[in-house]
């Protein structure tokens, strides 16, 4: 387990213990976008034997919120943060590992910075794809939307 799953784990355990119980793993998480991973185990598996609804928004949380939360933490910036709404379409049964990636162009560094300069509180939708990438690397299983909101304190 990298170190950014490391934390993402302590965060879920201190703060949202369902994050801890799904336990997203960390791929990548940088400017150019985020990709975590939702495994399919005993935890997240429903009664058909594919990821459970739940676990999947638990992945689109976690993969449209991370950026901002971890340059929230680093640089120590006064502003929270929320989800605001939640739109999901399950377009096929995820029977394997799911990828949750943001898509390119969500500028949410320049969002981040945007907030700061602001007393308003400010949303942004964030798109989110899921993929099952063992057992087709292009067909993507599930499409997110969720409105990250932001306010400084």
């Amino acid at each position: 387990m990298n170190k950014e799953s490391l934390g993402l784990l302590a965060f879920g355990l201190r703060y949202i213990p369902m994050i801890a119980w799904v336990s997203p793993r960390v791929i990548r998480c940088d400017r150019s976008g985020t990709e975590i991973v939702v495994p399919l185990n005993f935890r997240t598996k429903n009664h058909l034997g594919s990821v459970y609804f739940g676990a999947l928004a638990v992945g689109a949380d976690v993969a449209g919120g991370l950026f901002v939360m971890n340059r929230i933490r680093k640089e120590s910036l006064p502003v929270s943060l929320v989800f605001s709404d939640f739109q999901a379409k399950f377009l096929k049964r995820p029977t394997a590992d799911v990828h949750f990636k943001t898509m390119p162009g969500d500028d949410l560094g320049a969002f981040l910075d945007e907030v700061l300069r602001s007393d308003q509180r400010m949303t942004k939708a964030v798109a989110l794809q899921a993929f099952c990438p063992t057992v087709d690397p292009h067909e993507i299983v599930g499409e997110f939307s969720i409105g990250l909101s932001l306010k400084k304190r």
